[in-house]
């Protein structure tokens, strides 16, 4: 089944996942395809459990303990999910802090 992709051309955030289990979150116009083009894309090198877990990332955004990398505009090859972000995560995966 493809994955969904936007008809409107707008970008939207979503959290990507690989088959290696990378997880990154960035802005997209088309996410149909095993590689996906981010722009902005922050990487969840971990996620903290105040998370809930990946779909969390993409409802609630990253935790208070979360590593989130600098951004950066890529390609993620070999995706394997891709889920839309919430309102609520955007706004915490724009300001994610990496947690020591």
């Amino acid at each position: 089944m493809p994955k969904p992709k936007t008809t409107n051309g707008e970008e939207r955030m979503v959290v990507v996942v690989t088959q290696g289990n990378a997880i990154f979150c960035g802005w997209t116009t088309d996410t149909h395809g095993d590689v996906v083009r981010l722009r902005a894309a922050r990487q969840a090198a971990s996620y903290s459990a105040d998370t809930h877990g990946l779909l969390g990332l993409a409802a609630n955004g990253p935790g208070k303990d979360s590593r989130i990398g600098p951004p950066a505009d890529i390609a993620v090859r070999n995706v394997t999910h891709v889920i839309e972000c919430s309102p609520e995560a955007v706004k915490k995966w724009e300001g994610a802090k990496w947690a020591s």
